[in-house]
């Protein structure tokens, strides 16, 4: 961090943490009632100094002392491969950009997308509360369900929809998201509050025929990976796997092949990282953080994946939520592969900086044998025009790291948000699916806020035609 932010908002809010506090910063100043409460019940700004003042005044006074006067390039860290900085020269070509209006509303609001292969269609919801199918061969959208609040995880099994809603979208301390069961054409909410529930994984993890269910729940302060389990009498209890904010994503795989399926998730907003939680037992796990990042990193997304093909399971990791209190370009966000030695010790093998980096997917897109990259930004350099917010890697060369990046037309611009891909046209190929997202919660140039505001579409296809 650059010196004005240690001094003026980073050690403001850590003194508050431990307890040490002056007139000039007040953690509670600016909220309402119920979320001054809420903020004083989760115990984390401590009403006690647990370090004297005089060693806090060291530890402050050194770390303003070092701190550099702004961020460069130099300032990248631990990263092996530097000089992938490079520049987009190339305009996609393997793609054709296909815009979507879900609504008629100028703007876009969505806050989940996803491809789903056994129907077909591309499943988007909103802040709204409505959920949609949309089918591109028929270019027909179908309006499913509509539960009156932001929605950010939606999983179809054969027979249930699990449908999960924010509660409050900004961050806050106040639990009141919540998890909505639709099964034979009735809706049910089940008997929990989750706390700003970002990503929800349905799945048997015991094989008893039960699925159960895995919610991060981000949180704000305080946030935790819970683990639903149902009981004999078909009610679901709940319990807490992880007892930190920040949860993001969970991915199920069995990763140390003892036939029993483990939970890898990624945590961010101060401890952040990415964990296995292997299972020891029937629905009992051991926790071990395979890899921690700096806590400035701004964590957004991880894939497991196979990258370099010998057999264990890789890492994809993204970084750069930058809608907090340090608004800045940060030369350490972007896209990190960590490549697995067969006994999940992950080292970083790859860095491509991008400035506010926020989702990936990685496929053979182009279908010669190694990983392509997609990645798009939410919080890019503004000063920087046309806006490099997307850049496809095309894999050149996959044992040296070697990737050609790739941008979209200078015709096509929107604020993108989340992303996923897959067939969506059926010809044999993979695609992807960008939504966009207009809701400010962080600073946008005028003129793009303007445009992107007055946007008509929601939704951008990226249609491969290698196969045409």
């Amino acid at each position: 961090m650059p010196k004005h932010l240690w001094a003026n908002e980073v050690l403001p809010n850590m003194g508050a943490r431990m307890g040490i506090r002056d007139s000039t910063y007040d953690p509670y100043e600016g909220f309402s009632f119920e979320e001054q409460y809420a903020m004083i019940q989760s115990g984390v700004y401590g009403a006690k100094p647990i370090i004297s003042r005089e060693d806090w005044q060291l530890l402050t006074d050194y770390i303003v002392a070092r701190a550099p006067d702004s961020l460069s390039t130099e300032h990248i860290l631990d990263s092996p491969t530097k000089e992938n900085s490079r520049g987009m020269d190339r305009t996609l070509t393997q793609f054709t950009p296909q815009p979507v209006a879900i609504d008629s509303s100028p703007g876009s609001f969505l806050s989940f997308v996803n491809y789903d292969p056994k129907k077909a269609r591309v499943i988007t919801a909103d802040l709204r509360g409505k959920v949609f199918e949309y089918d591109a061969n028929k270019n027909a959208l179908l309006q499913r369900f509509n539960l009156g609040n932001a929605i950010t995880a939606f999983n179809q099994t054969d027979s249930i929809a699990y449908i999960t809603t924010v509660g409050i979208l900004d961050p806050s301390e106040i639990v009141a998201g919540g998890i909505h069961v639709l099964q034979d054409g009735s809706a049910k909410r089940l008997p929990f509050d989750f706390h700003r529930p970002v990503h929800t994984t349905v799945y048997d993890l015991n094989g008893n025929g039960h699925k159960e269910i895995l919610v991060c729940e981000f949180g704000n302060l305080t946030g935790q990976l819970s683990l639903l389990t149902k009981q004999n009498d078909s009610i679901y209890g709940k319990r807490v796997l992880l007892a930190r904010p920040g949860a993001l994503r969970t991915v199920v795989h069995d990763m140390d092949s003892d036939g029993k399926d483990d939970i890898i998730a990624m945590t961010a907003q101060g401890d952040e990282g990415v964990s296995i939680l292997y299972q020891t037992g029937n629905l009992d796990f051991r926790e071990e953080q395979v890899v921690r990042f700096s806590p400035l990193y701004g964590s957004s997304w991880f894939e497991l994946l196979d990258y370099d093909g010998d057999g264990d399971q890789d890492l994809i990791t993204v970084h750069g939520d930058n809608g907090d209190k340090t608004p800045i370009l940060k030369p350490y966000h972007g896209l990190r592969i960590y490549l697995n030695d067969g006994s999940n010790q992950f080292s970083e093998t790859f860095f491509y900086p991008f400035y506010g980096a926020s989702r990936s997917v990685s496929r053979d897109f182009d279908q010669d044998g190694d990983i392509d990259i997609a990645l798009i930004s939410t919080f890019p350099d503004y000063g920087k025009r046309p806006v490099q917010s997307f850049v496809y890697l095309e894999n050149k060369n996959e044992d040296s790291f070697q990737f050609e990046p790739q941008g979209l037309p200078t015709t096509i611009s929107g604020r993108w948000f989340l992303m996923g891909a897959g067939d969506v046209d059926n010809d044999g190929d993979e695609d992807i699916v960008i939504s966009c997202f207009t809701y400010s919660f962080s600073p946008v140039p005028v003129d793009l806020k303007q445009r992107w505001g007055e946007s008509d579409f929601d939704m951008l296809i990226l249609e491969n035609v290698l196969l045409e």
